[in-house]
């Protein structure tokens, strides 16, 4: 309990330090500082990465070095109407019932729970060989620091990545992928005088993890709303602007469009219909999502026809979710899409934002290539960008076998050894620098990339005792 209590706090802290991905200075400087008022070695590099050194304790010097993994960003949402500021303002969470909760933001519990876990073993006695604790950049992004970490910035060549989500389950394999931009370009034409101006959404959907519960059958409200929006495209709709979803790895929560028609009441009388189905469809997973349409004033004109339909037609038809299973390891998302956001560039363009994901080279490549293909017939400009690659399970890795021993000794049940369909960077490492050996596990947490994102904290100190057991007991030598 003292050392779960010691991660708590430092979590704490770091709910304090804005660090939204790209905005990681603040937690750099927290982290050398850290490591600089307890004598420890800390090297930094070119694109923020930080390693800090826990040199070995009395008789555990032949003991091969110990890499400890994290990421200093978090992706930030929250909730419709939060004044909150991430670049100034500290989380707001309660804890209550087991779990540690944030109010109308995520919690950052990603990766911030892995953070404090490395930096209350570097400020512990506790008896281990050398251990390098590595914190990335960006990887919520794009990894743009296990991108760019040259070879020797870590020496270890047993790797514990702690950016995991479900306590019991040791990772050992996950998906790449990559994103897909489209670009619409438009030119405006003038509202008509004899339509009537709407402001129409869908919000509150309950979002998450493009990879971890993309197999959930959440409501996308991007998908949604263009769906309708595409469907009012023959009634003779103008659309004005439209904005829904902000990251690539979120399920889009909440889309609005100001549009101007020419019968607002069967436009309204419409959208009604089309809510009450959605809301049935969607009752189990999004209870609490809602619809609106109301009048709405404009000075801005609207997207040209051209454009407007070509653009609701691509978004339509855009593929979301689960495209295929895992014939190889039971209940495992294979490979998925995930229509993102959509969001005015204001130099008469449309920008719409996917990614994609898949266990499998090819398949991630399909996908991207078919949702490329949906926006290029619609005549977007389209890109791909920030791929990062696969992590290939190895079911005979040794320091997978010391994890199992160590669950299996502390707790009298064995842990599921799994693959996951989200991103870790340990596929990148492999990569880029070969010979590792790795693997992945955390506390649980729940609703993460969303608001309300939550720390199950019984789950944190038998992941805690997990953690301490297997660094303490690590006794390959050099």
């Amino acid at each position: 309990m003292e050392y779960t209590d010691r991660i708590l706090e430092y979590f704490k802290e770091i709910t304090g330090i804005p660090r939204e991905s790209g905005n990681e200075e603040r937690m750099r400087e927290y982290l050398i500082r850290f490591a600089h008022t307890r004598g420890l070695e800390c090297r930094t590099d070119s694109v923020g990465n930080v390693c800090i050194v826990k040199e070995a304790a009395p008789g555990k010097e032949n003991v091969s070095t110990l890499v400890l993994q994290g990421h200093q960003d978090m992706v930030c949402e929250k909730t419709a109407g939060s004044t909150h500021n991430f670049l100034t303002d500290p989380i707001d969470y309660v804890i209550e019932d087991g779990w540690m909760i944030a109010r109308e933001t995520t919690l950052g519990a990603d990766d911030g729970i892995g953070v404090a876990a490395m930096l209350m073993i570097l400020g512990s006695e506790l008896p281990t060989g050398k251990i390098e604790c590595v914190f990335t950049t960006s990887e919520e992004t794009g990894m743009d620091g296990a991108f760019g970490m040259q070879k020797g910035f870590f020496t270890g060549k047993t790797l514990i990545n702690l950016d995991s989500e479900d306590e019991g389950q040791l990772f050992i394999g996950c998906a790449g992928g990559v994103d897909t931009t489209a670009t619409f370009a438009f030119n405006n034409e003038a509202l008509n005088d004899d339509f009537k101006v709407l402001k129409v959404s869908i919000t509150n959907g309950l979002g998450g993890h493009s990879g971890d519960e993309i197999n959930k059958g959440r409501m996308n409200a991007v998908k949604a709303l263009s769906t309708f929006l595409a469907s009012e495209d023959g009634h003779g709709l103008q659309l004005v602007s439209i904005d829904g979803g902000n990251k690539p790895n979120a399920i889009p929560r909440e889309c609005s469009a100001v549009i101007a028609v020419p019968d607002a009441d069967a436009t309204s009388s419409r959208f009604a219909e089309f809510s009450k189905a959605l809301a049935n469809e969607y009752a189990d997973t999004d209870p609490d999502v809602e619809f609106g349409i109301l009048p709405a004033y404009s000075e801005s004109p609207a997207v040209c026809a051209q454009v407007t339909s070509a653009f609701l037609k691509a978004m339509a038809a855009c593929p979301h979710g689960v495209i295929a299973m895992s014939r190889d390891i039971e209940g495992l998302v294979e490979t998925s899409t995930n229509l993102a956001s959509v969001k005015m560039a204001g130099d008469g363009k449309i920008v719409v934002v996917t990614s994609q994901r898949s266990s499998v080279t090819t398949s991630r490549e399909e996908i991207a290539k078919a949702v490329a293909d949906c926006f290029r017939t619609g005549g977007a400009v389209v890109e791909h960008h920030s791929e990062y690659p696969g992590w290939k399970p190895n079911p005979d890795s040794p320091i997978l076998r010391a994890c199992v021993s160590s669950y299996r000794k502390l707790f009298g049940r064995e842990p599921q050894v799994k693959a996951i369909h989200a991103g870790l960077e340990c596929g990148l490492f492999e990569e880029k620098f070969g010979g590792l050996d790795m693997i992945s596990f955390g506390p649980t947490l729940r609703g993460v990339h969303a608001p309300g994102e939550r720390l199950d904290l019984a789950s944190l100190e038998r992941f805690t005792a997990h953690l301490i057991d297997v660094i303490t007991n690590c006794n390959q030598t050099v």
